[in-house]
């Protein structure tokens, strides 16, 4: 506000000059000093001329910088003009935003980047009217659909119709599913899609995101892989080394020439521990190769509320001693096909872990329950124990993995391959006071 002050203070001083020569060259003439009031005149046109000049000057400057930003056009210099103190709040506007626009350029290059470096194809969409247009595909999109990067929705149906018939179809909603594409003239190819919609100043945007099976599954085996040889290496480093320690020691004890009677009670120490861990890492061996060499299943028609019974019977002991309290609610008879002895074991597993997860609770109650779906029978064991931490639920089923001090790892692993075996599945859901297996079977 007080720069603008100074620009009329300029223009009504420049005002005032003109007037002042104007008068005062009139009041010459009337003195009949014609020469001297030529000249007044001549003055005061110059200065009119300036002024006009200033003025135009003023405003086309207000015009061109206020058009530049506008435009989002940021590329003048006004540096020369940074010492005038007429226009230091438009410079500061100007340089605000071309700095903030440097900025957002900057930060649109970058997630750019990122989404051309992820290994997932991506389209963001536009809407424009009733027509779509292609805001962003990123690389990995147009290289492994040999599509180029189009910006309209219509070219893009040329090069892949199978995909865009089907989001048409959906009218541009939001959808998770599976469908296949023909790539590049080949076999088709399955892929899960994901989409979602967004509005935002408004602008309406679709994203779709393409993954294929193949490249999910590899990262899921991966994941897996990577995951069973950390348990692996823990579990080995876990046993050799202290093995390696106690036989460093050992060295150096037999190369004494004389042994005391600390040493040979250190000796004896250290092969009991020496053995002892031999004798894990043997049962770690054996464990894994129950898992890896898991016999067929020899299925039989077997009644599943006795199979039920015989397991609760075999764990009864366990349940008196502990004080758990089991209720079985299997109040029908069905028959199910499967190996009645895997089928006992994986029971058994199950309301062990149970036990185990009511340990340290006051209230240690087990509850069997079972019901029949769509021609598959669910066998449901509930506990009131202590649940299952959020950050270890995608680890339970993996080889070795226990938070039991005791515990080897492969029950629940075991007993998931045996379910799968049976063209089944094992399931489950915790919260803080409850943990529920889930195991379908068949009928």
């Amino acid at each position: 506000m007080l720069k603008n002050l100074k620009i009329y203070h300029l223009l009504f001083l420049r005002i005032l000059l003109i007037l002042f020569s104007v008068g005062f060259g009139v009041f010459i003439y009337s003195k009949n000093l014609h020469y001297t009031s030529i000249f007044f005149g001549f003055i005061s046109t110059l200065l009119l001329i300036e002024l006009y000049f200033f003025v135009r000057n003023s405003f086309l400057f207000y015009d061109r910088t206020i058009a530049s930003i506008l435009q989002n056009d940021f590329s003048s210099d006004f540096s020369k003009h940074k010492s005038s103190e007429n226009y230091r709040s438009l410079f500061k506007l100007y340089y605000n935003l071309k700095e903030k626009q440097h900025e957002q350029i900057s930060r649109d290059i970058i997630y750019r980047s990122i989404l051309n470096n992820i290994e997932t194809g991506i389209i963001i969409l536009q809407k424009d009217d009733e027509d779509w247009n292609i805001f962003l595909m990123n690389d990995y999109f147009s290289k492994h659909f040999t599509v180029p990067k189009v910006s309209k929705w219509n070219y893009l149906k040329k090069q892949l119709p199978s995909l865009c018939e089907i989001i048409e179809e959906q009218h541009f909603q939001e959808m998770k599913s599976s469908l296949q594409i023909r790539v590049n003239k080949q076999d088709t190819q399955t892929f899960i899609i994901q989409t979602s919609a967004t509005k935002t100043f408004n602008q309406e945007y679709y994203i779709i995101l393409l993954d294929s099976i193949q490249k999910v599954v590899e990262k899921k085996e991966k994941e897996a892989w990577i995951n069973l040889m950390k348990v692996i290496s823990h579990e080995l480093l876990n046993s050799l080394t202290p093995i390696r320690s106690l036989s460093q020691n050992l060295n150096e004890l037999v190369q004494q020439e004389t042994l005391s009677t600390e040493d040979l009670e250190d000796i004896k120490q250290s092969v009991a521990t020496m053995h002892n861990r031999s004798n894990h890492l043997q049962e770690f061996v054996e464990s894994y190769r129950k898992l890896a060499m898991l016999p067929s299943p020899k299925k039989e028609k077997t009644e599943l509320s006795e199979l039920v019974e015989n397991c609760l019977q075999i764990m009864q002991p366990l349940f008196k001693k502990d004080k758990i309290l089991v209720h079985n609610t299997i109040d029908f008879k069905r028959w199910v096909l499967v190996d009645k002895n895997q089928m006992e074991q994986v029971i058994i597993n199950l309301l062990t872990n149970s036990m185990y997860a009511l340990a340290e609770k006051e209230v240690k109650e087990i509850t069997i329950t079972s019901e029949v779906k769509e021609k598959r029978i669910y066998l449901i064991i509930t506990d009131t124990g202590t649940g299952i931490d959020n950050e270890i639920e995608d680890k339970i089923f993996l080889p070795f993995f226990t938070t039991r001090k005791d515990g080897a790892g492969i029950g629940l692993t075991l007993s998931k391959n045996i379910i799968e075996a049976h063209g089944g599945y094992l399931a489950f859901e915790s919260n803080e006071n409850q943990t529920k297996f889930t195991v379908c079977l068949l009928e």
